[in-house]
């Protein structure tokens, strides 16, 4: 029997972007890792993604909005690092390279939360830094780093796919 994507909570990203307005975050960072990702698919509503993260590589398809609100559809399953560098070579475009700083937010209800940011050096995107946190739900209250700026949550402008 086939499943709606709106019946898969599991599988479901709410996540808000912004810009950031400094480096200050650099100081807060308690990891970093090396990206490299490029898409197979982007088309309006879906994306298929290769990424290499450090050592590790991942296949990711993403859906657009569920809904009205921020909800998408994501699978993400961890791929050998031979197949992701063979899919690299068929990806539209050039690839995405960034530098990506996890920082501790204040957890939510009992749920750590992070805020994950990234600074491009590749792409159209090259000089860059966008900052994005998940959240259990699309009205969840979080606190604002000092170094965040304006929200960019829903412009394609700022989707990786579009970088």
């Amino acid at each position: 029997m086939s499943r709606k994507l709106q019946d898969m909570p599991k599988n479901t990203e709410i996540e808000r972007k912004f810009l950031v307005q400094s480096d200050a975050f650099k100081t807060q960072a308690v990891a970093q890792h090396e990206i490299e990702q490029g898409y197979l698919c982007k088309e309006p509503g879906k994306t298929i993604r290769v990424r290499i993260r450090d050592a590790q590589a991942f296949l990711t398809i993403k859906s657009g909005k569920l809904r009205e609100g921020l909800a998408k559809f994501e699978w993400e399953r961890e791929i050998e690092m031979a197949d992701a560098k063979e899919l690299m070579l068929l990806c539209e475009n050039e690839t995405i390279r960034k530098t990506r700083y996890i920082i501790p937010a204040a957890p939510f209800e009992g749920q750590p939360r992070c805020w994950e940011v990234d600074v491009f050096y590749s792409g159209k995107q090259k000089g860059n830094t966008l900052a994005e946190i998940e959240l259990g739900s699309e009205h969840e209250a979080f606190e604002r780093p000092e170094w965040l700026g304006k929200e960019v949550t829903g412009n394609p402008q700022y989707y990786n796919a579009n970088m």
